[in-house]
């Protein structure tokens, strides 16, 4: 079993919080899809294979376009060993950038450039080609909040549960910002992301290596 300790989850908080923010611009720059959260996109592509093949199109390619970043996210990790989070993270602020350029006249590719970023952000956290932490999608991340809540009222570790809700809250809280900002920054907002990315790769040093057996999750 893997196990974190506090710099790993602060890491993975502002990893959370950074997707919560690239995708409330995606959500908003599209009208209502997503760029991290894939079943979202599912049930709109199968929604829209009955009421609008434009927007089953648009889902479909945003689902294509995070896979592909998982796997660059993996490669990238699998060549850069213990040096992955950075690696990583540097691939997520270019795509970002990227984006960021594409700006209003570009939206489709900014859209689908958001969303591999979103993909490569995931192989920061992976052991064994598997993602131990998932910082862009949160619904298993409720489920394990939800599961050690429970541990703690029958007698387990009494704030296991505190990582997971951090995760949640960081991803609302980078939403929150898109909201209250979109009106004046619009896709400019991605070039904040693309710096926050960076800045984050930095932090990555302080936690390295990631997997670490220590501390306590």
């Amino acid at each position: 079993m893997i196990r974190y300790g506090r710099r790993h989850w602060v890491l993975a908080t502002c990893l959370s919080t950074l997707a919560g923010y690239v995708d409330a611009v995606g959500f908003l720059e599209s009208g209502g899809l997503f760029v991290s959260f894939m079943s979202g996109n599912s049930t709109r592509l199968a929604v829209g294979l009955v009421d609008g093949a434009q927007v089953a199109a648009a889902a479909f390619g945003l689902v294509g376009a995070f896979v592909a970043g998982v796997v660059a996210g993996a490669l990238i990790g699998h060549r850069a060993q213990a040096r992955r989070p950075q690696a990583v993270l540097a691939g997520v602020a270019v795509f970002l950038a990227f984006a960021a350029a594409a700006g209003p006249e570009w939206p489709v590719a900014g859209l689908a450039l958001m969303a591999a970023a979103m993909g490569l952000e995931n192989g920061v956290f992976q052991r064994d080609g598997e993602v131990s932490i998932g910082v862009t999608y949160m619904t298993g991340t409720l489920v394990k909040f939800g599961q050690r809540l429970a541990g703690a009222l029958t007698g387990g570790a009494r704030l296991a549960w505190a990582p997971y809700l951090m995760l949640w809250v960081g991803l609302v809280c980078g939403a929150v910002v898109v909201a209250a900002t979109h009106g004046v920054l619009k896709t400019g907002a991605l070039w904040v992301a693309a710096a926050a990315a960076l800045a984050l790769a930095a932090l990555a040093t302080w936690t390295s290596p990631v997997g670490r057996e220590a501390g306590a999750s």
